[in-house]
């Protein structure tokens, strides 16, 4: 007969978070659903003002394109 191994459990660290989203733990329930541990509507107003929306400065971009080749 082979040995078994004790299989040892390793706790995994937290990932860092911005200070005003201490306490955030996300998971996937067995129906494939994200659940937090915090309100969904908190989390994209933190998101809002922190992170810039690469499609709206793309859009913006394009914009001052065209106006500036109306302008010509």
């Amino acid at each position: 007969m082979s040995k078994r191994t004790n299989k040892t459990t390793k706790i995994k660290p937290k990932p860092r978070v911005h200070s005003e989203l201490s306490g955030l733990e996300v998971s996937i329930n067995p129906f494939g659903e994200i659940q937090s541990s915090m309100n969904i509507e908190r989390i994209n107003k933190f998101l809002d003002e922190n992170v810039d929306d690469k499609k709206l400065l793309e859009k913006e971009e394009k914009e001052r394109i065209r106006n500036a080749k109306k302008k010509k």
